[in-house]
């Protein structure tokens, strides 16, 4: 939408701005001079002014200078019933008149102290402003005293209004076309690189998702979200490549069981080993598959139902369901919990996957008359066998898709220890693996961290 552009919101927060500085302008002109504040700021300027053209002569006396100032003595003697000044001392002694006269000045009109002041006064019914400025001298103070009608004021205010209006305006139409202009093009300067970094994001797709979007010419205010961008497409491009990864190595998984049943439904079932052949694959093949869609439903945080779940009690439903397993093996596996009651905040199916992945893993590897352990804590959870494990280089492969250790008793699609890690990630857990020396521990940590995007947030 064009009224959503930067652009024409600088511009216009500009030009807003621009007028209503004029309108306050404006106002506070027109308050100071129904208050006559204007009035009275021009006496003491009048004042002050003045009294820079008065010097002291030899005899201590003040004379007013007015050779470079012709238009002063002017004034005074044209405008002699509005305008007038005068010199005194403290004890009220006059030393310099204008042609108004000292009738001009009502008695009393002394100076009450040593620095400048403002005050007003009534002569013949007309108000007159004046101000008072000193003027120090080496034995003695003088005071410059001018006065100004209100009238003359408020005539020399309706004559210099206008031409400030319209100084005002001249400014602000100045003040708009150059700087809105300069700002116009700056802006328009500044935003084009997001321009091209915003035809350069509409052309990435899953052919190109190696590409990145610069940051050099962008704005360094736009360069963090920027940045951010392009690490959101590069987790994207890990993710494609990993899951690409996967159909490929699920695809050659299920690739060799499904020739070898090919083969043997082409030679013909005959005897009763090839029939028990047949039936090994297709197991093998329904475990994949198995495997997959819980693969599958692992990595996708919507299917999960967050709630209370006692630990020990998902702990020995696992054990239970894996005791027939455990026997054959002639393993045996074990619980203990520092708290019985203690409960997480878990989908109870999801924690049931984890706990009998992680010991089908440990009892697949656990040698004959050993034991697999469950040791749950406040925050953690370990599952521990005593077999001869892996080596420390492989330990950052165990979570990998597909992988198999060494001394399996089963031909596992090598899926389990993934499940584990998504259904971890999903719940903002920690699963890791560590030597156990014998055997292999892993460590479920539970403590307080954000859940994957999608999951339950507490």
């Amino acid at each position: 939408m064009r009224l959503n552009s930067i652009r024409i919101k600088v511009v216009m927060a500009f030009i807003a701005g621009t007028l209503l500085s004029v309108v306050l302008i404006v106002l506070i002109v027109c308050l100071a001079l129904r208050s006559d504040v204007l009035a009275r700021m021009d006496m003491s300027d009048m004042a002050q002014d003045l009294s820079t053209k008065i010097v002291i002569d030899r005899e201590g006396r003040p004379v007013l200078e007015t050779e470079d100032h012709p238009d002063i003595d002017w004034a005074f003697e044209s405008l002699g019933r509005e305008v007038a000044y005068r010199v005194v001392d403290g004890s009220g002694s006059v030393a310099l008149l204008s042609d108004a006269g000292r009738q001009f000045w009502p008695d009393g009109l002394l100076p009450r102290g040593n620095g400048a002041e403002r005050f007003d006064f009534e002569r013949d019914g007309v108000i007159f402003f004046a101000a008072t400025e000193p003027i120090a001298a080496s034995d003695n103070t003088w005071f410059v005293q001018v006065a100004v009608s209100n009238r003359m004021m408020h005539l020399l205010h309706r004559v210099a209004m206008p031409l400030v209006g319209a100084g005002i305006a001249l400014f602000t139409l100045v003040l708009l076309v150059a700087f809105g202009l300069c700002t116009w093009i700056t802006l328009r300067y500044t935003l084009r690189p997001l321009q091209d970094v915003s035809t350069s994001a509409a052309g990435i797709s899953l052919y190109s998702m190696h590409a990145r979007l610069r940051t050099d010419a962008v704005p360094t205010e736009i360069a963090p979200l920027v940045g951010s961008f392009n690490r959101v497409l590069e987790r994207l491009e890990q993710a494609y490549r990993a899951q690409q990864e996967f159909l490929g190595n699920a695809a050659h998984e299920l690739k060799t069981p499904l020739a070898m049943i090919r083969a043997q439904v082409e030679l013909g079932v005959d005897s009763e080993a090839d029939r028990a052949a047949l039936l090994k694959d297709v197991a093998y093949m329904s475990r994949q598959v198995q495997q997959l869609l819980l693969l599958a439903e692992a990595s996708e945080a919507t299917n999960y139902d967050f709630g209370t779940v006692r630990v020990r009690e998902a702990a020995d439903e696992a054990v239970g369901y894996l005791q027939r397993m455990a026997e054959g093996a002639r393993v045996e596996l074990a619980v203990s919990a520092e708290d019985d009651s203690l409960a997480w905040r878990a989908d109870r199916g999801a924690l049931f996957t984890l706990l009998k992945n992680l010991l089908e893993n440990a009892i697949e590897h656990a040698p004959a008359g050993s034991a697999v352990s469950v040791e749950i804590a406040a925050d953690t959870l370990c599952v521990r066998d005593h077999g001869p494990g892996v080596e420390a280089a492989q330990l950052a492969l165990l979570f990998d898709r597909f992988w198999r250790g060494p001394h399996r008793r089963d031909l596992g699609a090598g899926l389990g220890l993934s499940i584990c890690q998504e259904v971890a990630r999903a719940h903002g857990w920690r699963l890791a693996a560590e030597r156990a020396e014998p055997g292999l521990r892993f460590t479920l940590s539970a403590q307080k961290r954000r859940p994957r995007e999608g999951g339950d947030p507490s």
